[in-house]
Order: structure tokens, then C-alpha cells, then sequence
């Protein structure tokens, strides 16, 4: 395993209906997150996994990349085939993919 690249993608070049991951805080997730995003905070990816599927590709993003990146280490480890959204929500904020505050205001990248 060391000195294996991670496996990642350009959060503009993630495809649509792809099965996303946000493993930020309920705080971030609240503020902005991706419409059909599936959200299990990183501290709780352990006890949830089994919520992730293991039959299809899994692109994992936080708030820039770093969170995400070791989601995708753990759960590729595990058995997993997960693909970290490199530069995560900031990225794909910039990229102007689509967006959904929980309050319904204006989305954000917290």
C-alpha cells in the first residue's frame, strides 16, 4: 500500500448521479452540500460504512481534499472502490456545480 497513488477526480469532472460521500461536519453540510449527497461525518464512517455501497464507485468529499482523502484511503482498505474529490466543496463551488443549503438560503462552503 505505501507509495500507492489515490485514486481522485476534479470535483468538476465528478459525473452526474455519481453515489457521493460528504464526511464534513453536520455545520458544513448544513451550510452547502451537494443535492444528492449522502452524509455520515468522518468520525462516524467506522459505525456507518455498512450505509456506503460496496457494488458501485464512491466519490468522498469534504471541504478541500484532505478529509476526503483519508475516507477514500480507509474505505479502498476496507474493500470499498472510493475516489476522492480532489479540492472537495471548495472546488466544486468554483466549478459551479449545483448546491443546497439545509435552511434553503444561499448555499456556502463553510
Amino acid at each position: 500500500m505505501v507509495g500507492e497513488t489515490l485514486p481522485e477526480v476534479a470535483a468538476a469532472s465528478v459525473p452526474d448521479g455519481a453515489w457521493l460521500l460528504d464526511v464534513r461536519e453536520p455545520d458544513e453540510w448544513a451550510a452547502g452540500h451537494v443535492p444528492q449527497a449522502r452524509h455520515i461525518p468522518l468520525g462516524q464512517l467506522g459505525n456507518r460504512a455498512n450505509e456506503v455501497p460496496q457494488d458501485q464507485d464512491v466519490y468522498v468529499i469534504c471541504r478541500s481534499g484532505g478529509r476526503s482523502g483519508r475516507a477514500t484511503e480507509a474505505l479502498n482498505g476496507a474493500g470499498w472502490q472510493a475516489i476522492n474529490v480532489a479540492g472537495g466543496m471548495q472546488d466544486w463551488a468554483a466549478a459551479g456545480r449545483p448546491m443546497v443549503a439545509e435552511s434553503g438560503a444561499e448555499p456556502y462552503v463553510a
